[in-house]
């Protein structure tokens, strides 16, 4: 299986093998069969969520092939290409890779895999599960689904993270909310409403999870709370709005599953998530880990401390800090480091003289970068990202084909920087008098 990562570069990175093949006893999932394959079953089910450029996936393949076949027949191993089938990761939160959920008696419900990344480690895990699985079974507790569907008895029908609005706190729970909210007006009466419902509440509850409690899924019932149905226009139920600080209400207009409505609010929580985080390059942990991580990590090289100041070198960082909130939906990593630090690192990616700032964009996985050519500014680099997202730009390979040793240094401390001190030299014993004339 081949595809090109999402919009980037063909020259940058370049159609790369999945992981897992179909000789392998791991099971490939896609959005076309999650569902029939998965949430219908009444098998365990572990399945791991990846991206094929990711350096921890890739070590971990090995061993997720390994426990597939220790657990065939008993547990069922899949995978989910993640970086390709984006919505099939959103739906599940998944925020890094790799990922790896435990599917068990409630299927809409999956938990989270914390421990180890050996066969081993995963092999206990999964017997664990079984083992609460059968239990639960043995103690007349709910065992599968059949359906894909949350029953009530089941929890799917719980509303308990569905938070009800009245006219009288709308408000202070809302407009004055730091949180994004996805309110739904319904009417006790209106048949689509009662569809909804247990979608509502289910996502709610998986909402609630994955955002932190960021994004807020709530209901009115505009019936009786006919001043908050007047304010908003409430004409047919069910109808939902979303609600962000210092922004007009909108409509959802989207699906009205349970997938469809947590795929919404993920993408509402990564609009207002946080930009990922600029860190100097200290290290050669902080490096690698960035760059592993990510598809892309973005390296500036700044002026030396003694050219700009702290304000100047204040300013480049703003840029990148812009421009990492701009394209914090990549999620790449943010990198700096000072002209001369890592003077390999430069000479690596062809900055080493010429000139400061510069900037390069690193696919670690591929050993390519590409270098700004235009101004280190807002503008120049936006231009350069939009370029190489959209599938333009040249490329070379890391000089070395790897990472050049990187130098451990202290992080600024953010003030101006300061000339070394040179030594006072004492010249009251030398007598010029005694130089010979003919050397002047």
């Amino acid at each position: 299986c081949f595809f090109v990562l999402g919009t980037v570069s063909c020259t940058l990175f370049l159609a790369v093998n999945c992981l897992y093949s179909a000789s392998d006893d791991v099971i490939e999932l896609t959005p076309t069969n999650f569902n029939k394959e998965v949430i219908q079953s009444e098998t365990l089910w572990l399945v791991e969520f990846y991206a094929p450029w990711c350096g921890h996936c890739q070590r971990l393949t090995p061993e997720w092939k390994k426990a597939a076949t220790a657990l065939k027949g008993v547990v069922k191993v899949g995978a989910v290409d993640a970086d390709k089938h984006q919505s099939l990761g959103g739906q599940y939160g998944v925020r890094g890779f790799p990922t790896i959920k435990i599917f068990g008696a409630n299927k809409n419900k999956a938990e989270d895999y914390q421990g180890g990344r050996t066969s081993d480690a995963i092999v206990d895990a999964a017997l664990s599960a079984l083992r609460s699985l059968v239990k639960d079974r043995l103690s007349g507790r709910s065992g599968g689904y059949s359906s894909g569907k949350q029953s009530r008895e089941s929890g799917g029908g719980d509303k308990k993270d569905v938070i009800e609005l009245t006219d009288d706190s709308f408000d202070k729970n809302v407009i004055n909310s730091d949180d994004v909210w996805m309110v739904e007006f319904y009417a006790p009466w209106c048949g689509h409403c009662k569809n909804l419902e247990p979608e509502w509440a289910a996502a709610a509850t998986e909402v609630k999870e994955q955002t932190k409690g960021k994004v807020k899924l709530a209901a009115v019932d505009a019936t009786v709370n006919q001043m908050l149905a007047g304010r908003y226009g409430i004409r047919g139920f069910p109808t939902i709005k979303i609600f962000q600080k210092g922004e007009d209400p909108v409509d959802y207009d989207g699906g009205r599953t349970r997938s469809d409505i947590i795929a919404r609010a993920l993408d509402l929580f990564s609009d207002n998530a946080p930009p990922p985080e600029l860190l100097e390059i200290i290290n050669e942990d902080v490096l690698k880990s960035t760059c592993d991580a990510h598809q892309l990590c973005i390296i500036s090289v700044l002026p030396h401390i003694l050219d700009t100041g702290a304000s100047g070198r204040n300013s480049y960082l703003d840029v990148m800090l812009k421009m990492a909130e701009k394209y914090k939906k990549k999620m790449w990593g943010w990198l700096w480091t000072e002209a001369g630090a890592q003077s390999d690192l430069e000479s690596s990616l062809g900055i080493g003289g010429f000139g400061y700032p510069a900037m390069a964009a690193v696919n670690a996985r591929k050993m390519k970068f590409a270098l700004l050519k235009g101004s280190f500014s807002e503008q120049g680099i936006n231009e350069f990202l939009r370029e190489l997202s959209v599938g333009r730009g040249s490329t070379a390979p890391v000089g070395g084909g790897a990472f050049p040793k990187i130098h451990s240094v202290e992080p600024w401390d953010g003030k101006d920087g300061e000339l070394p001190v040179e030594d006072d030299i004492d010249l009251s014993d030398v007598d010029l008098d005694d130089w010979d004339k003919d050397e002047l």
